[in-house]
């Protein structure tokens, strides 16, 4: 996915076809795992996408390892990739952004990578009730576990850790939740930055993001409590390739519905 903003030009790509992860509100985990890609379907993600940018006198400048599937469950395909992209390329490891759900040992070997890339986890829930029903992956590797190898990166690399947080409608945007992501952060050794998604609706998910006000609020109370934030504002549905919307035409499986808590 190529995203053009006023002052970069950043691609997203992808690592897989489909994902093993079953996050229920993501179009990807919701069809299911196909395949890993190779690392030279990674890199022409990127080359095409080069290709594109230039067409409209514009330069990649960031490539964010997002798209579809689990980027440290397919580690040695992106690892090359990422050096192809550094080492061949010339994109500087500042530039180049890992994201996981939460694979910790992914993550403590991403720490000993010589490429220091930039890692995101994709949070979505400070407790583990509410990120076990959200992102499954947190039965195997809980909060606690998460939160020390992210505070190992953080102290080995010294580089740029984003917590990422679909805003879910009455599921994860309340002010306990603004409340426990904040002291998650401030227990790291160097400040985290949250990154708001508004959820993107999918097939087979029916419950809706946080409307904007809402979110916007939920925005200012992170402020408040000192944490460093920003709203990622929504790009790509009219294409079905906003976040957490890609599924390469896969159909969904059974629906999930979250309900609110009281």
């Amino acid at each position: 996915v190529l995203m053009l903003y006023p002052d970069r030009v950043t691609v997203c790509v992808s690592t897989q076809a489909g994902c093993a992860m079953a996050c229920g509100f993501c179009a990807t985990g919701q069809a299911g795992f196909t395949r890993q890609l190779t690392v030279g379907e990674i890199v022409e993600q990127v080359v095409v996408a080069a290709r594109r940018g230039r067409e409209m006198g514009r330069r990649v400048g960031n490539i964010v390892f997002m798209g579809m599937g689990e980027p440290l469950a397919n580690e040695p395909a992106v690892h090359g990739a990422v050096q192809r992209l550094h080492d061949d390329i010339g994109i500087s490891a500042r530039h180049l952004t890992v994201s996981t759900v939460g694979i910790v040992p992914g993550i403590r070997r991403l720490r000993d990578w010589d490429e220091p890339v930039n890692l995101a986890v994709s949070l979505h829930a400070a407790n583990d009730e509410l990120r076990d029903r959200l992102v499954p992956i947190n039965k195997r590797y809980p909060l606690e576990e998460l939160m020390e190898a992210c505070a190992d990166y953080l102290r080995g690399r010294g580089r740029r850790l984003s917590f990422e947080w679909a805003l879910i409608d009455g599921v994860n945007d309340r002010g306990s939740d603004a409340r426990e992501l904040a002291d998650r952060c401030h227990r790291l050794p160097l400040d985290a930055h949250v990154n708001l998604i508004p959820l993107n609706s999918t097939p087979g998910y029916p419950t809706r993001g946080t409307p904007p006000d809402r979110v916007d609020r939920f925005r200012d109370e992170l402020l408040g409590l000192g944490v460093n934030v920003t709203v990622r504002r929504n790009r790509g549905n009219d294409i079905d390739a906003a976040c957490g919307q890609l599924a390469a035409g896969q159909p969904p499986s059974t629906p999930v519905q979250y309900r609110p808590r009281s």
